[in-house]
């Protein structure tokens, strides 16, 4: 900034023009700019839901546009549970002004002053009924091409009519249709790509027969370059037969370097780390009676999108066009103009949805599959999609983690001393991040690049490994570490909720073993070690909601063959956003089967209610689905996930029932949802297993088998 301008929300204070947020139309319609993208979390109508709302227009008028950087605000990335939050706010400030000049303009047209109007759904009318005028009269003549001041303020609580009601998605006709999807775009003259991928990650090409796949039927362009080999075709199932040609062909030069992955709790606590304190206190206590500790881990996790990775790119001269699914599409093409040589005013990148992905999957490096690619056929787009193997072989996985956790109970039950170590790798390898690039091809593309060590943010934007690994409790004594751990020995990046789904787990996991060794009821035992008043109101709303306080607590056999166990989970996702209390109730028989999940969230202003209970079926669902199945693995040398039968997921006939209650808090700002289910979901399956069988199972996925081993001992 310079001089002396306001300083404003961020997503509008580096995107002060108003006009790329919204433009009022004369057709009656409002068209609305974000810079957040829609990844299935209902965003895009939240964002249309705020603008009608300050804008004063009906919901129906709102017409969004999806990101594209030759027209919208640059919001960098979509993730954290921010887009409510920060970009939700910058919208909703843009709006505020907008609305602002057109009242001013109404005004001058009917010359009357301000405090002689109203305004709904975009009719200015004087409060006699005198007369009237119109937004879209008067959008001709009010200049949006001018910078936000910071002078107008949004509504307040009170003056808000449509936020907090539930109203329609915009995106779910799209959907339904197939029209949403980026696998799904045809443009005129479209070419069909795929790329021939090193079988594990230091391979490297020794020789491959390019003549035989040149021969085939449909086969434009055979793309060699180092250890980047790939083949466009008219045709998406011709691409497909030469890609396996070539596959068969090449051989390569592998190493054995990897670790074992039934050791790699041993391998991450004994590998060169960074260590990071995170929380040091100190106080004089009662005596410690009893001490505990124990180890909870998980394991490398896969995004695994229903649909692979994929991408379309076109050449135009030296500008460059993209359309993809990736969460970050300003850094994203800023990224291709580094590796391209090129500017990043000549690469244009659009959004289309990709079919599930929170976090840093495939959709950035498809996206420079689909450049390389559609260099080698000059004006064609080419579109590439990976093959299921390239998505679980190659996607960035949720880093695996472990965390150490020691406390000491005094004689009434309280914790006096909280001791954690939290040991992973880094979480974030997204693009933009490092001088080298992030995307895959360019480590294989001719003499390739190093691909660049993983960071995490600072801990008050969400950190990565650090995630919720501070409890939210009030300890009068505590010690949190991060150590994170250097050598990535697979390849790494954001998985929805990053360190938070581990250390949540770890955390709210040994706030039951310490409830249960003093003797106190696991709800109880929460409260008393907590002044937070929100955190407290969930966790009882929750409890309330599911009956805690009349079901039994020790374990107990519905039948012979079955055992039942109700178990809870708390956590305030990055202990700056929304607070949620989670309780599951269980069945568990020759496997674990989460029957009913009750969850209570605070999320301060609620914003569209549906939407809300949307994210958090989702966040439940996949979380069950994380703790029950999920779990990446590998030998010596290759990732052996491959597909489906190698990674299940949660079915729809596993799927819990789930029920949400909201805690809406109109004078709060409004807080993300989706990510602060995961650690939560995780912890409360965890303790409700314990309640039925009486045993702890502190190693993710909670499988049958490590269900009998716990019960071995």
């Amino acid at each position: 900034m310079s001089g002396n301008r306001t300083k404003l929300p961020f997503g509008l204070d580096v995107n002060r023009r108003l006009d790329r947020w919204v433009r009022v139309g004369g057709d009656g319609t409002v068209t609305v700019f974000t810079g957040k993208v829609e990844i299935g979390q209902g965003i895009v109508s939240a964002m249309a839901h705020m603008a009608a709302d300050e804008l004063d227009v009906d919901y129906s008028r709102i017409r969004m546009v999806a990101v594209d950087t030759t027209v919208s605000p640059d919001e960098g990335s979509t993730s954290g549970s921010r887009s409510v939050e920060e970009g939700g706010t910058a919208l909703r400030y843009a709006c505020a002004e907008v609305r602002d000049l057109f009242l001013q303009a109404g005004c001058r047209a009917l010359g009357v002053t301000l405090e002689r109007v109203s305004v709904d759904d975009g009719t200015i009318r004087v409060r006699d009924g005198s007369a009237s005028v119109t937004y879209w009269e008067l959008a001709s003549g009010v200049d949006l091409a001018r910078e936000a001041t910071g002078e107008v303020h949004p509504k307040s609580a009170a003056e808000l009519k449509l936020v907090g009601m539930s109203l329609p998605r915009l995106d779910i006709a799209r959907k339904l249709t197939g029209a949403a999807y980026v696998h799904d775009i045809e443009l005129p003259g479209m070419l069909h790509g795929r790329v021939v991928r090193p079988p594990s990650y230091r391979a490297r090409l020794v020789s491959i027969d390019l003549e035989h796949a040149q021969g085939l039927s449909g086969v434009r362009a055979v793309v060699r370059r180092g250890s980047f080999i790939g083949v466009v075709a008219e045709r998406e199932e011709q691409a497909i037969k030469a890609m396996r040609a070539l596959a068969a062909s090449a051989k390569w030069d592998e190493h054995a370097d990897l670790p074992d992955v039934d050791s790699m709790p041993q391998f991450l606590v004994s590998q060169p780390a960074e260590d990071e304190p995170l929380s040091d206190k100190r106080a004089a206590t009662a005596e410690a009676v009893r001490t505990l500790t124990a180890r909870y881990t998980r394991p490398y996790l896969a995004h695994a999108s229903i649909a692979p990775s994929c991408a379309i790119a076109k050449w135009n001269g030296g500008r460059l066009e993209v359309w993809t699914h990736s969460q970050a599409c300003y850094p994203l093409r800023d990224e291709l103009a580094k590796i391209l040589k090129l500017l990043p005013t000549d690469v244009v990148v659009r959004h289309a949805e990709g079919a599930g992905c929170y976090g840093h999957n495939g959709a950035d490096d498809v996206a420079l599959d689909a450049v390389l690619l559609a260099q080698a056929v000059g004006h064609a787009p080419v579109r590439v999609q990976w093959m299921r193997e390239d998505e679980f072989g190659w996607e960035p996985f949720g880093p695996a983690m472990v965390v150490n956790v020691q406390a000491s109970l005094d004689s009434a039950g309280h914790v006096v001393d909280w001791q954690e170590d939290v040991h992973g790798n880094r979480h974030i390898s997204r693009p933009g991040r490092h001088s080298s690039p992030g995307l895959l091809a360019a480590w294989h593309w001719g003499e390739g690049h190093q691909p660049p060590p993983a960071v995490d943010m600072p801990l008050a934007a969400g950190g990565g490994s650090q995630r919720n690994a501070v409890p939210l409790y009030d300890f009068p004594n505590q010690r949190v570490t991060n150590h994170a751990v250097m050598p990535m020995p697979v390849r790494a990046s954001t998985l929805r909720a990053l360190g938070a789904y581990a250390n949540v787990f770890a955390i709210e996991s040994f706030m039951d073993e310490l409830a249960h060794a003093a003797g106190v009821d696991p709800v109880e035992f929460r409260l008393r070690h907590l002044s937070d008043a929100r955190a407290r109101a969930v966790i009882e709303v929750a409890a309330e909601k599911a009956g805690w306080r009349t079901k039994a607590k020790s374990a107990g056999a519905a039948s012979a063959d079955v055992s039942t166990g109700i178990g809870i989970g708390f956590a305030r996702y990055k202990n700056a956003g929304d607070y949620v209390a989670v309780i599951a109730e269980v069945e568990v028989a020759q496997t674990v089967r989460v029957r009913r999940v009750i969850t209570a969230i605070d999320c301060g202003r609620v914003v569209n209610p549906d939407g809300i209970r949307n994210q958090a079926e989702g966040g439940v669902i996949q979380a069950t689905s994380w703790t029950l199945k999920e779990q990446v693995r590998f030998d010596r040398t290759r990732i052996t996930t491959r597909n489906w039968d190698d990674y299940p997921i949660l079915t729809f006939s596993e799927a819990p029932h789930v029920e949400t209650v909201l805690i809406d808090r109109p004078d709060e700002p409004s807080l993300g949802v989706g990510e602060g289910m995961a650690g939560p979901t995780a912890a409360a399956i965890a303790n409700a297993v314990y309640d039925a069988l009486g045993v702890r199972v502190r190693d993710l996925p909670i499988t049958p088998e490590r269900i009998l081993a716990a019960m071995n001992g």
